[in-house]
């Protein structure tokens, strides 16, 4: 059933390298090389270079937060770019513990603490530190293809964007890792456990920055559809068309809107994202409501990536042959996903299934 329904979509193969070889577990690397540059050529733009040494300055900290289980700290970024400094803020809240904690990185909406997308106490309960920064400190969403404000207008001419010109998904996921870079010289964090998270938007920006930064050890993707975790092949959710009404085009490289009316026909599908995380973790959460997020192509996706998992002598999706019903959690596999009733929001449902995902597979390799 289910495998009938992934042909249906025609999806443009994984496993084919480009001189049209079979891909081996040998040629893999070459092979994911390829789907980066895919995917960066077609949708999310090209990443610049990582900044040579990222400085951090303490500005505030709690040691006593929460009721006393939290250390908090605000923490202030600051690198170079080819236009001079950049800089912008993060949050960090560290269990009491005497060992290494796992850690998340979730690229938020909304500086608010807690935030009703993030609910702080519940993840930090369940041992996990959180690292957080607001989305807009990094580049403003302003939906008008404005680039002078923000990480875009370091290393962009706005007035001439070349087709494959990162757009602001690759700039938050560009942040997300320098956020990284930071953490992972505090002896508090546990290096071989981090992961990056995001709703909507930025459960896009999530999966691609998991896709270039091999770091992050697992993945978060809550609700991401259209150029998220969602097939775009023949789908029933977002189109281009919708990203270009809402002057959203812009999370994307100019060239993303050359398949206006074409999505059967990308030389890309969100399989490919999915599968550059391979062999690391990655949880799909999808809401049955949420049309627009297309929960059987995003759960379609975590299956035609599960072909990489099992070239490289994972799981991945682990499933019955059938689609799920909502109340579903697959953990089993490599690959993880959900299906909860109601609509496109980040519950704490969905945390707590994300935090027991990420728990189940805590001592795997």
């Amino acid at each position: 059933m289910l495998q009938q329904a992934l042909a249906e979509r025609l999806l443009p193969p994984l496993l084919i390298m480009n001189d049209r070889q079979p891909c081996t577990r040998d040629s893999w690397p070459k092979r994911r090389q390829e789907l980066l540059r895919r995917l960066e050529t077609h949708i999310y733009g090209v990443t610049p270079p990582a900044p040579d040494d990222v400085e951090s300055q303490l500005l505030r900290q709690d040691d006593h937060d929460l009721a006393d289980k939290a250390i908090t700290r605000q923490i202030l970024l600051r690198f170079a770019t080819p236009r001079g400094g950049f800089s912008f803020p993060y949050h960090l809240f560290l269990p009491k513990s005497d060992r290494p904690s796992p850690l998340i990185v979730h690229i938020a909406f909304r500086p608010s603490i807690p935030d009703r997308y993030m609910p702080v106490e519940e993840i930090i309960d369940n041992g996990f530190a959180l690292a957080f920064f607001d989305y807009q400190d990094v580049a403003p969403d302003l939906h008008n293809g404005d680039f002078s404000q923000g990480l875009g207008a370091c290393y962009l001419d706005a007035a001439a964007r070349p087709d494959n010109a990162w757009g602001r998904i690759g700039q938050w996921a560009f942040a997300a890792s320098r956020v990284l870079d930071d953490l992972l010289t505090m002896p508090e964090i546990d290096r071989s456990r981090v992961s990056v998270a995001g709703h909507s938007r930025l459960g896009k920006t999530a999966l691609w920055c998991a896709a270039q930064d091999e770091r992050f050890s697992s993945v978060i993707a809550n609700n991401s559809g259209f150029a998220g975790a969602a097939l775009a092949s023949r789908g029933h959710g977002e189109k281009v068309s919708d990203f270009i009404r809402c002057g959203s085009s812009d999370w994307f490289c100019p060239r993303f809107t050359s398949y206006l009316g074409r999505e059967n026909e990308l030389p890309f599908d969100q399989h490919d994202v999915l599968a550059l995380i391979a062999p690391r973790r990655i949880c799909v959460g999808s809401a049955a409501l949420d049309v627009g997020a297309d929960p059987p192509s995003e759960f379609l996706s975590c299956l035609a990536a599960s072909d990489v998992y099992r070239l490289l002598g994972r799981s991945g999706l682990i499933t019955p042959d059938r689609f799920p019903e909502p109340g579903t959690v697959l953990h089993e596999g490599e690959i993880g996903y959900h299906l909860r009733p109601g609509s496109h929001y980040f519950s704490r449902t969905d945390w707590l299934a994300y935090l027991a995902y990420l728990r189940r597979h805590e001592h795997k390799n």
